[in-house]
């Protein structure tokens, strides 16, 4: 029963103790199904709710470089709307390509898709290849699916042609009570962070992190004029915290005065409420847009932006090209808006600006952010958790974007507040750091 290895590791046991119980051949997961594609065809409102089911499902063989990793909790990203719409295309292609790639790839080609790309638990069984981890240890999760074997993975994991995006491009993702993963996806847990905090941050944080701070993106130094767009959205969110805390500035751009006030609340002095920027309904697309935006970020700090942290895509991407100063850099990881951006390229060749395209993050990437994490350098920007059982509530909560932050998923754990092992840190960073996106 996958209740007896569960209860096993909310209880605490220890690893010896976990490997003596069987290991369950089926478990509760959430996922959508093959034969549903195409359901939202010709619909306007493409509701994740009818896509994405919960229910049992068979546990797949192990390879030797993976892991099962007993799932405490999980968080809703936004490749987990395009899969649940079946959009741009359905995630059932990418495994049918996986599937091509021997044994282990075949695996995962199936009539279902285990969807999840965020997490945290308890490992519970490891490959016979995998040294450093063993049962027992409590871990977050990377997304990064890196293979080992590919030259390009040594240089940068994120330029190895093999590279795929866990629980996306990938099955057995992170929305279940359990999930298979390799052992270069494995990271320690901050010791002080709930499961729901824990397994909510490294698909975002590491991104805006590549973005930001790695030797791959934007390369912030102390003191440069950040743009953020969506300052309180999943990588807005950490974007914010990445920039003030390396000694940036950041200039926070959001939709409301509430949304204002939680970017203030984290230490962003300046914000733009872009409702007050009167561009009536064309909105950001204005053929002033850009204009009037870069006005209001000299008003706020005298200069405009060396770097723009780009995700919303087609909406913003225009401004954002103009507002960049001379010499700027426009970095994307993204199109939530749309895939098709129009700029005036007069403004990039002329100013000498650049845009950098950003993907993920490598396996060294994410344990540097989760590192921030660990030291209280950086925080969790959790806003609601959801039951297993409402995963697809949860997912359509980001699909609406009626959230702010992140979006949880308790899946293992029996309820919200398990996990912490450093109270006393916890403590001495002071719980409002914690709940600053549930308030």
């Amino acid at each position: 029963m996958a209740h007896d290895l569960l209860d096993a590791v909310r209880s605490g046991a220890s690893g010896p103790e976990l490997q003596e119980i069987d290991l369950p051949t089926r478990f509760r997961a959430a996922f959508t199904r093959k034969d549903e594609v195409g359901i939202f065809d010709g619909q306007t409102d493409k509701d994740v709710r009818k896509s994405m089911h919960v229910g049992e499902v068979d546990m797949p063989e192990l390879a030797p470089d993976e892991c099962v990793v007993a799932v405490m909790a999980a968080a809703i990203n936004f490749n987990t709307v395009w899969s649940a719409i079946f959009e741009p295309v359905p995630t059932f292609a990418f495994l049918e390509k996986f599937g091509r790639q021997g044994w282990y790839g075949a695996r995962h080609d199936l009539p279902y898709h285990i969807l999840g790309s965020d997490g945290s638990g308890v490992v519970v069984r490891t490959g016979s290849g995998v040294k450093n981890w063993k049962a027992g240890d409590k871990v977050v999760l990377s997304p990064s699916y890196v293979d080992e074997e590919d030259h390009g993975s040594y240089d940068d994991g994120m330029m190895s042609e093999s590279q795929l995006a866990w629980g996306f491009e990938t099955n057995f993702g992170s929305l279940g009570e359990y999930c298979i993963v390799k052992a270069n996806q494995l990271i320690r847990k901050p010791a002080h962070l709930t499961w729901e905090e824990a397994g909510s941050n490294t698909l975002c944080a590491a991104t805006a992190y590549r973005m930001l701070v790695g030797s791959h993106g934007a390369r912030m130094k102390q003191g440069d004029v950040v743009l953020i767009w969506g300052a309180t959205g999943g990588l807005g969110s950490f974007a914010t915290q990445l920039v003030r805390n390396g000694g940036g500035i950041p200039v926070g751009v959001v939709s409301s005065e509430e949304k204002a006030e939680i970017v203030r609340s984290q230490g962003c002095e300046h914000v733009i409420n872009r409702s007050e920027l009167n561009l009536g309904e064309q909105g950001l697309r204005h053929p002033k847009a850009g204009r009037m935006l870069g006005e209001a970020i000299r008003r706020l700090v005298g200069e405009d932006p060396g770097i723009v942290f780009e995700y919303l895509g087609r909406e913003t991407f225009g401004a954002s090209v103009y507002v960049a100063k001379r010499g700027g850099k426009i970095v994307t990881c993204g199109s939530s808006t749309g895939f098709k951006h129009e700029y005036d390229n007069r403004f990039l060749w002329m100013r000498l600006k650049s845009i950098i395209g950003s993907h993920g993050f490598n396996y060294h990437e994410a344990v540097e952010v989760n590192r921030l994490f660990s030291l209280g350098m950086i925080h969790p920007t959790l806003s609601s958790v959801f039951p297993l059982d409402e995963a697809g509530e949860a997912t359509r909560a980001v699909q609406t974007n009626q959230h702010i932050g992140k979006v949880a998923v308790l899946c293992g754990a029996t309820g919200e507040g398990q996990g912490i092992d450093d109270p006393a840190l916890r403590e001495r960073i002071g719980e409002d750091k914690f709940t600053l996106y549930r308030r």
